[in-house]
């Protein structure tokens, strides 16, 4: 059974940083590119970030460079993004999501999500 767990969401002020993490099972998750993906209620999906199988190659959407950091640690099945100097907009639901293929249009296997807030 795949299944990827999110977890270290919250309330944070503006200018704080959170480390969200997201544990994989059931798949071979070293072959996987994985990906942050946030949401606002009533929005579209943002993609934020993703990175391949060995953590060798990495994306950033505009808004996520310089201010956070995706990673992976094959050996214990986790993807991690850390979220530096917070703002406001980035409040949101963040999912992690894999895709065996970069190409691919679809994501093969979702999280159930991690609520996101910044506000003072």
């Amino acid at each position: 059974q795949v299944q990827l767990v999110e977890s270290g969401g919250g309330l944070v002020q503006p200018g704080g940083s959170l480390r969200l993490s997201c544990v994989a099972s059931g798949f071979e998750f070293q072959i996987y590119w994985m990906h942050w993906v946030r949401q606002v209620p009533g929005k579209e999906l943002e993609w934020v970030s993703d990175i391949n199988g060995d953590g060798k190659v990495i994306h950033y959407a505009d808004s996520a460079k310089g201010r956070f950091t995706i990673s992976r640690d094959n050996t214990k099945n986790t993807l991690y993004l850390q979220m530096n100097n917070l703002k406001s907009e980035d409040t949101a639901v963040y999912y992690c999501a894999s895709k065996r293929y970069y190409v691919n249009k679809n994501y093969d296997h979702w999280g159930q999500g991690t609520t996101v807030t910044v506000s003072s």
